[in-house]
């Protein structure tokens, strides 16, 4: 049985799109997913499932059933925990001087962005804040915080025309954990 991560664009942001995390994850359940539980109020939902489907059909699943029961019409996200641990190994920033992981975030793409917007965006620089575009993910590097910064995710979205959801170094992190222990528990290992 794998262990998922769905991450949802754009949930209970500024007043849209609000679903309670008790819903959301009961309505994963229903769907036959097991161990689902959420992580903070932005969408993340960590889950096993004991079916065997694709990344591709979990994906389409978790988007119909949200908007049959919500009514809301969002993008889900998912990525299994290799997906995951690659994400943190691959970071381009980890070795920045004075590395402070509440001022790292990384942009989840929705797809492979197109590699002619992709090379007009690596010619763009907004120091002292950095990026870096590996395969699905923008890593995001802002050491003076994100409260100034142009490199989030509408800036990326306009630049790559591919959707995207962004979270913060520490919470994915935090998630990668959940889904490790889950992951353990469920293989009888224990973790």
């Amino acid at each position: 049985m794998r262990t998922f991560v769905s991450f949802l664009r754009g949930v209970n942001m500024a007043g849209h799109n609000m679903i309670r995390m008790t819903d959301l994850a009961s309505l994963f359940r229903e769907k036959g997913f097991t161990d689902a539980e959420t992580f903070i109020q932005s969408g993340n939902v960590i889950f096993s499932d004991p079916g065997g489907r694709s990344v591709k059909e979990i994906t389409a699943l978790v988007e119909e059933a949200i908007s049959g029961r919500f009514g809301l019409t969002i993008p889900a996200l998912v990525r299994d925990i290799p997906d995951m641990k690659k994400i943190i190994t691959k970071n381009p920033f980890l070795d920045e001087p004075g590395f402070d992981p509440t001022k790292m975030a990384v942009m989840f793409l929705y797809g492979e962005p197109d590699e002619e917007r992709l090379a007009k965006l690596n010619e763009l620089s907004y120091p002292p804040d950095k990026f870096e575009v590996i395969s699905r993910e923008v890593f995001i590097w802002c050491p003076n915080g994100f409260g100034r910064t142009k490199l989030y995710t509408n800036f990326f979205e306009g630049k790559l025309k591919v959707n995207g959801t962004a979270r913060n170094w520490n919470t994915i992190n935090t998630i990668l954990g959940i889904a490790e222990t889950k992951a353990a528990k469920s293989s009888g290992s224990g973790k």
